[in-house]
């Protein structure tokens, strides 16, 4: 396959899972701010968002302080702002077009009504007038393209390199989102804590687990109450949970060696190193070595994966 229509189709499918990552992210905090709370603890939930994608010093350059409608309207409607939804959905059917050739009819069609449509529902204003509405439109049409792909695309490197995207964009989510939220809470782990703190930090553990679709996952799991340390190692170690970095891993891996190359033994490597790490580890281990340096190292090897990825198959060579 040409490098260049590799490249088009693996940043498809990151630019659509980060689109439905981001309405998640925004329709947590959305619900958790109708929660009653103190302005400043709404606040922190609001920075926190900004601190997963990279983005708060560009919204206060824009935008300057940091509120509600702000926050909402930079990460939804901005398209200067690259990570909001319909940057990220226009960037994914630019993509799509680009290698119309090599989608199906309802690959296509998918991304591109999905465009259109999101264009009328925001000059609509069906986003202002129901935020939660949308965001669920959002995940709706992310999780159509995903179904679309897998039940029409022949399967070969075209739909591996789309599901290299896909996954490798997940796990750089999962893990912004654990190391941000994890940090913004302010009790310990394992320290004494009064009533109004249990229940707060009851509405914040099933916030997290909310925006990867894992509260219902962690009771048939645990069935118990919600505690940091299963909360991190249910996103962080379990295979069997779709969101989790283990099993974004477990694809990427497998979707490298689909479309492995002579020059791109390093990358699987480096791949299938990490993936074991996650197979192998414990939690215990983690949080007793610091969950926000194993995370913080985590999302430096994902990017160098990123890059080993983009050298040995996206860029296209210059003969």
């Amino acid at each position: 396959m040409l490098s260049r229509t590799a490249d088009h189709l693996f940043w498809m499918a990151r630019y659509t899972e980060r689109a439905e990552n981001t309405a998640r992210m925004l329709d947590v905090n959305y619900q958790t701010s109708l929660l009653p709370q103190s302005d400043a603890v709404a606040l922190v939930g609001w920075q926190g968002l900004l601190s997963i994608s990279e983005l708060r010093s560009a919204y206060e350059t824009r935008h300057g302080d940091i509120d509600v409608r702000g926050v909402m309207d930079f990460m939804v409607k901005d398209e200067s702002n690259p990570s909001s939804i319909m940057s990220c959905l226009s960037a994914a059917r630019e993509n799509a077009r680009a290698v119309r050739g090599t989608l199906t009819t309802e690959v296509w069609e998918t991304q591109n009504q999905t465009w259109l449509e999101v264009k009328r529902m925001i000059r609509g204003g069906e986003f202002e007038r129901d935020p939660a509405q949308f965001f669920e439109w959002v995940k709706f049409r992310s999780h159509l393209s995903r179904g679309v792909t897998l039940g029409t695309m022949l399967m070969d490197e075209a739909l591996y390199f789309m599901r290299l995207g896909t996954f490798l964009e997940r796990a750089d989510n999962t893990a912004r989102l654990v190391d941000v939220k994890f940090h913004a809470l302010q009790s310990d782990f394992y320290g004494a804590a009064s009533e109004k703190d249990q229940e707060y930090d009851f509405y914040h553990w099933s916030a997290i687990l909310r925006s990867v679709s894992g509260f219902e996952v962690y009771r048939k799991v645990y069935r118990d109450v919600i505690r940091p340390e299963r909360v991190a190692e249910l996103l962080i170690l379990r295979p069997d949970m779709p969101r989790s970095l283990h099993a974004s891993l477990n694809e990427v891996v497998k979707n490298l060696a689909m479309v492995a190359n002579e020059q791109s033994g390093e990358t699987h490597r480096r791949a299938g190193k990490l993936c074991a790490e996650l197979k192998y580890g414990r939690i215990d281990e983690i949080l007793a070595t610091g969950l926000h340096a194993y995370l913080t190292q985590f999302l430096d090897r994902v990017n160098d994966l990123g890059a080993h990825i983009s050298r040995d198959f996206l860029i296209p060579s210059a003969n």
